[in-house]
């Protein structure tokens, strides 16, 4: 409701609704001069507030980061005793969360704050070890009990870390103000190569997938969260947005599809899709299933398709444009950038709605569409120009990748508890704008 105010009477009828649901409340009788009968129901209303929010297992975090030029979004995260500050880049499609340390140090990158020291090493005989060893892509055999666990951990862009498992303190805040401070394992690296070896803007990485290695995973094995991870990445240009841990606020009214989830599936793939630009379907025969199925992933800045998915978009996105726009190649900041009569000034310029179309994902199986505008998969170059934010992904033969520029505007719920993923249109700049509350009293009772 904003910054409405809600009239004595309201709050009052308000009260009574929620005794009537099984919160009742004792009102003494006071007489006219005691107190405002005001003041007495803003108490209670507080009261309840807090009575309400008392089972509320929901971890908030910040974003900070933008799709261009940053091309990154990451929490700031606490971690050790005494708690100190890191950034993570949220990725969900890793496993396992890791930070660049200090011990056995042999290539890291500038990061902006100090490497992280470890406190506690885990051993090879550690549960959640073997996991992270079949993850890795060296073998480490566990050869007597009080070995480090290793890992070797590589990415799709031939970037990689080597390190070894750790235990610390996370200091981590519910959105009802208790603390909790899961003691969690993750990974230390101390070897770095490729764009991991570059100074960087985070400190490491924030794993999110459905793996049991996961922090999300950790803490709801530990009994503070549910293993539901919410991710709303700004729209509109803006930068930031923010991400839960927990259950308590997700929406009613969401659009979900179910996960394909395997021994090698714990990441956020879904089935195929059937891709739709301009209203026209990209695959002529109707066989989607050529197109490649479909990954959410956070971790990835741009939106990656199969070549054959790529092959079909360009076309059509090139036919829509009706001779007012033209190729230039000498703007290298995407692969394929558009030159108009006059510079584009923002993704909001009225001619970028008017020359490109929504791309459509229409997911027959669940009767569930999700629709990436302009905005989710164009950016304005330096030039003025307009780029295609989406590109051809030549190592991915059958699947293709939504990354942050197309999640834009959009609450993203990887619900691992469920086996489900879904979306529905928000406000990420302002996480309480976007929460339901009845009235601001609890929304003001329970904010950080």
């Amino acid at each position: 409701m904003g910054n409405m105010k809600m009239s004595v009477i309201q709050k009052l009828c308000f009260l009574l609704a929620l005794a009537s649901l099984g919160a009742a409340h004792v009102y003494p009788i006071h007489r006219k001069n005691d107190t405002d009968i005001s003041t007495l129901v803003e108490r209670d209303v507080q009261r309840i507030g807090r009575r309400l929010q008392a089972n509320v297992k929901t971890a908030l975090f910040g974003l900070e980061g933008k799709v261009f030029p940053n091309g990154i979004y990451y929490i700031k995260a606490l971690i050790g005793t005494p708690p100190k500050e890191y950034y993570l880049h949220i990725d969900t499609g890793s496993d396992l969360t890791w930070l660049q340390c200090n011990s056995d140090t042999r290539s890291c990158a500038k990061t902006p704050h100090p490497w992280y020291t470890p406190k506690s090493v885990v051993y090879c005989t550690h549960p959640l070890c073997e996991p992270v060893r079949e993850m890795s892509h060296g073998k480490y055999d566990c050869i007597i009990p009080s070995q480090p666990c290793y890992y070797d951990i590589r990415y799709i862009d031939y970037a990689s870390t080597l390190g070894k498992l750790v235990s610390d303190i996370f200091t981590v805040r519910l959105i009802n103000g208790t603390i909790f401070k899961p003691l969690s394992i993750f990974g230390c690296g101390y070897d770095q190569y490729g764009s991991l070896k570059v100074p960087q803007a985070t400190d490491g990485i924030l794993g999110l997938s459905g793996d049991i290695t996961s922090l999300p995973s950790q803490w709801a094995k530990q009994g503070y969260i549910k293993n539901v991870i919410g991710i709303c990445i700004a729209g509109g240009g803006n930068a930031g947005g923010y991400m839960f841990f927990g259950d308590d606020h997700v929406p009613t009214l969401m659009t979900w599809v179910p996960l394909l989830r395997g021994p090698t599936m714990r990441y956020y793939h879904v089935g195929p899709a059937e891709m739709i630009y301009g209203g026209q379907p990209l695959a002529k025969d109707g066989d989607e299933k050529s197109l490649g199925g479909i990954m959410f992933d956070s971790g990835t800045t741009y939106t990656y398709f199969t070549e054959k998915s790529y092959g079909a978009l360009v076309p059509a996105v090139e036919e829509n444009l009706a001779n007012q726009l033209v190729r230039d190649s000498s703007d290298t900041t995407r692969p394929l950038c558009w030159r108009g009569k006059e510079p584009f000034r923002s993704i909001a310029d009225p001619r970028v709605t008017s020359y490109f179309k929504p791309l459509v994902f229409n997911f027959k199986n669940a009767n569930a569409k999700f629709e990436i505008s302009p905005e989710g998969y164009l950016i304005i170059s330096k030039e003025g120009n307009v780029c295609l934010g989406i590109l051809k992904a030549n190592g991915l033969k059958s699947l293709n990748i939504i990354g942050d520029i197309s999640m834009q505007g959009y609450l993203v719920v990887h619900d691992n508890d469920n086996n489900r993923i879904g979306w529905t249109r928000k406000d990420c700049m302002n996480f309480w704008s976007s929460a339901s509350y009845p009235f601001p009293g609890l929304a003001a009772a329970s904010r950080l």
